[in-house]
């Protein structure tokens, strides 16, 4: 019904002063970026464009048009196969390793191209029969049509191939340990000893689920009109590679509550005679549904997202959702009238109900608003934590900022075994949910500041406070330098990243390094099963402690 949020659907690209929305933009980009030279259709009616292309990268085995065949051999971050033509690589959108597929070349440039999947030549022995029905129109998910195991061995490898290629630390994976790849530009000022001899990151196998279905507790619905609707307006997703949207009223990797909810909004907003919002004109009523449902407590949020404040039938609407959705606690609109392609604006009201819904991760409680992050995979959220909580190896007297703190989510999870903590965001409002769910827990030893974490920690410190432990929880793009070196000049004795690209960890972790830390472990962790996406844990531990 939704597409999964890189990284998840995490606070943190809006810490960076990004939306969401422009994940969604990521995972919906197709071919055509970055220098490449797209197109569809055969070699022959394409001649005039393809003699360009060639003018233009003289010298490649394959042109846009080819049809070549290909063993695949690995897998790119966002799930395509990869595969080589004489040493030349293509990225082959629903291919899995193992495979031999005729692929058609669909861009190329210097060093890869892209190809589709013409033709399924020989299958590997991980692939099976994707469940969802509309799984190759859907931008969602990238994995279904892969075993989970296979799903979870490589995302372990994903995560070791990064810290040996792009860290260069050496690593290791139970008995076999995987050499850096290269040592030649490590730091002169390294404190710690030469790559060479440091020891190897054990990197452990990912935690995955037991049942790696209907895990998401949060529906981001856009909405459109079709012709052949009754009553028009449809909601689902994008189609993959563009901002088509196709209705769909099942989802196999959201939570059922969330359909049901989904399903009946639409149904009320047609027979209210409702608009959709049109992308190209600016007009229309509804934009986005929102939907949120508490596992912990049962209860759901509504929030509609509207291009204007006025509401047509507002009484009859709230009226029929609170007939017609169990649990429903909150009803909200959200008024975006901006033409960019963002979900949120800037004012919510309450149409009905609270603000919030609450839900629980172990034995915390969280508020969580309409705008609010939250982990949308409340089991793995509990894994995930828990490995952060066991290298940060607390004992109950320890201080212990965390950085990119959010709401206060790994804050308070850490808070009732430490004496202090302390946790800065760059979002206001996210501070505001932070101290609020503090409060709601009756936790008395967390304060919560709002600004960058590199400005904010060394006032911390000239205020007294020398941290045992620092946190970090960066969003896609990883930590700021700034912070790094702040970092390293506080000096903690363990610091524990939590990471959701494994290409920026395995550079800040380089620095960390090099400033005088050694990995302990690496624990990757499924929080978003049948996608390319994994989360990672790593304690370090400063080399003189």
């Amino acid at each position: 019904m939704v597409l999964p949020e890189i990284g998840e659907s995490r606070l943190k690209d809006r810490k960076q002063g990004k939306g969401r929305e422009r994940q969604q933009a990521d995972r919906n980009r197709h071919g055509g970026k970055g220098g490449f030279a797209t197109g569809a259709g055969s070699a022959r009616g394409r001649g005039g464009e393809r003699r360009q292309q060639a003018a233009a990268i003289a010298g490649l085995p394959v042109q846009v048009g080819d049809r070549v065949d290909v063993e695949i051999i690995g897998l790119t971050h966002e799930g395509e196969g990869v595969g080589r033509v004489e040493g030349y690589t293509l990225f082959v959108r629903g291919a899995v390793p193992g495979d031999r597929v005729r692929a058609e070349v669909s861009s190329v440039g210097k060093s890869f191209g892209r190809a589709r999947l013409a033709e399924l030549l020989e299958a590997s022995a991980d692939r099976i029969a994707a469940p969802c029905a509309i799984y190759e129109l859907c931008g969602g998910c990238q994995l279904q049509h892969w075993d989970y195991a296979a799903q979870l061995r490589w995302k372990r490898q994903l995560v070791a191939d990064n810290l040996a290629r792009i860290g260069k630390l050496p690593v290791a994976m139970g008995d076999v340990e995987l050499a850096a790849t290269d040592t030649s530009d490590a730091s002169a000022d390294s404190v710690g000893p030469p790559p060479a001899t440091r020891p190897p990151v054990l990197v452990h196998p990912t935690i995955g689920m037991d049942e790696p279905w209907r895990y998401r507790n949060k529906a981001q619905v856009p909405i459109g009109m079709s012709a052949s609707v009754e009553g028009g307006l449809i909601g689902g997703f994008f189609e993959q590679g563009s901002h088509d949207i196709v209705d769909m009223d099942v989802c196999l990797i959201q939570q059922e509550p969330n359909e049901e909810t989904v399903r009946v909004v639409k149904r009320i907003a047609r027979s209210l005679g409702w608009s959709s919002y049109d992308r190209g004109t600016g007009r229309g009523l509804l934009r986005h549904v929102v939907v949120r449902h508490a596992e912990a407590t049962g209860e759901r949020m509504v929030v509609l997202i509207t291009n204007g404040r006025d509401l047509p039938h507002e009484d009859e609407l709230v009226a029929l959702v609170r007939e017609q959705v169990p649990g429903v606690a909150s009803i909200c609109q959200n008024v975006n009238t901006s033409r960019a392609s963002i979900v949120f604006g800037d004012e919510t009201r309450v149409l009905w109900g609270r603000d919030v819904i609450y839900d629980e991760i172990g034995d915390i409680r969280f508020a969580i608003s309409a705008r609010s992050f939250f982990q949308v995979n409340p089991q793995q959220t509990e894994r995930l934590y828990g490995a952060a909580l066991k290298y940060a190896a607390l004992t109950g007297g320890e201080t212990v900022i965390d950085a990119y703190c959010g709401i206060g989510t790994i804050t308070l999870f850490l808070a009732r075994h430490a004496r202090r903590v302390y946790g800065v965001e760059i979002v206001p409002e996210a501070i505001e949910d932070a101290r609020r769910n503090a409060s709601l827990n009756g936790i008395a030893n967390a304060d919560f500041a709002v600004g960058a974490a590199e400005d904010v920690l060394p006032r911390w410190q000239a205020g007294g406070v020398s941290p045992d432990v620092i946190v970090v929880d960066p969003p896609r793009k990883g930590c700021d330098p700034r912070l790094l070196d702040t970092m390293l000049q506080l000096r903690p004795q363990r610091i524990v990243y939590v990471s959701c690209n494994p290409s920026t960890l395995a550079r800040d972790l380089r620095v960390l390094e090099d400033g005088g830390y050694r990995r302990v472990e690496a624990q990757p962790v499924d929080m978003f099963p049948h996608t390319g996406h994994v989360e990672c844990v790593i304690g370090m531990q400063r080399i003189d402690t």
